[in-house]
């Protein structure tokens, strides 16, 4: 989540009359996340989400979200639910962007993990991959290894002014990882989060209240998923791999959905795929976000870091 776009408030209260969810009472801009203007609604009628649609997400692909996070809420996963304006549409233009409101959700994400919350982490993965079952509407992965050639090569040696050698290492690593990544048919497919950093995983006393921000969710093998959170949620201070925590998110998926061998054979390679996927787009975004963007840039380094760590172990 981020703010690229500033809104004045009376075309919020304009934009909001058109909804049956009261009146505007505040609203102020979230910064977390670098991809799209978010910002907290509270009207008379409750708190709400407004994200202003800027970056990566393709316009056309925004009902696939919206439809996605429909149906899980529909099957009991705490997830926002998009609202829809007195004509029943969702999907709106504000700012001469795409615009949707979604309820809030209760909770807190996690400042500091420990294994219990990596635990109720991997149970709401596999919660999420079981709701999205019957979901049929097809969403290939934007950010697949196809895309991470091209993502590279657009940073040119920009990775290098970080980390000398930085290009080349990654470029190493990304042939590397192409030539062993499963073919589609190898591995159980379904709706995926891809993107469940414990930013987007809210926690009331101890338990997992609610999973948000689904705008690069996608049709993909589920165990990437895994790789994603395994990747994002193991690593203490972004440098550490903690054991007991990527345990922790294994026993906690399993006790909801068992994991087939070929799944945990691919987890290596999956998590190598992630460590590349996030370094490169944060690279990018280190490289593109505009300096007066309220948004917090996050380090492509902690990801050389995982994925350097990957590499050198055969399990996880």
């Amino acid at each position: 989540m981020a703010v690229y776009t500033e809104l004045a408030a009376e075309t919020l209260e304009a934009f909001l009359g058109t909804y049956d969810i009261g009146t505007l009472v505040s609203f102020h801009g979230i910064a977390e996340g670098v991809e799209n203007s978010n910002f907290l609604l509270r009207t008379t009628e409750g708190d709400f989400i407004l994200t202003l649609f800027e970056r990566r997400v393709n316009a056309h692909e925004l009902p696939w979200f919206l439809g996605l996070m429909q149906y899980l809420a529909g099957r009991g996963l705490n997830c926002p639910l998009p609202v829809s304006d007195r004509s029943g549409a969702a999907l709106r233009s504000l700012a001469d962007r795409p615009a949707a409101i979604t309820t809030f959700l209760p909770g807190v994400s996690a400042t500091q993990l420990d294994a219990n919350l990596c635990l109720e982490l991997g149970k709401a993965l596999a919660r999420l991959h079981i709701a999205g079952e019957g979901y049929d509407a097809v969403r290939p992965n934007a950010l697949s290894p196809v895309a991470w050639g091209p993502l590279l090569d657009s940073c040119g040696d920009s990775g290098d002014v970080l980390s000398p050698g930085l290009t080349v290492e990654v470029r190493t690593a990304l042939h590397s990882v192409e030539a062993a990544w499963p073919a589609p048919a190898d591995l159980p497919r379904g709706q995926i989060h891809a993107d469940l950093f414990p930013d987007n995983v809210f926690f009331q006393n101890g338990q997992v209240s609610g999973l948000i921000d689904f705008y690069f969710a996608c049709t993909d093998f589920l165990a990437y998923d895994l790789a994603i959170c395994l990747n994002a949620w193991c690593f203490r201070d972004e440098k550490t791999f903690e054991p007991s925590f990527a345990a922790a998110i294994m026993h906690g998926y399993e006790s909801i959905r068992s994991l087939s061998d070929a799944e945990k054979a691919a987890l290596p390679i999956l998590c190598q795929g992630a460590a590349i996927r996030f370094l490169l787009t944060r690279l990018y975004d280190w490289i593109n976000t505009p300096a007066d963007a309220l948004v917090t840039r996050k380090d492509p380094l902690a990801y050389l870091r995982r994925l350097r760590h990957f590499q050198n172990t055969s399990h996880v």
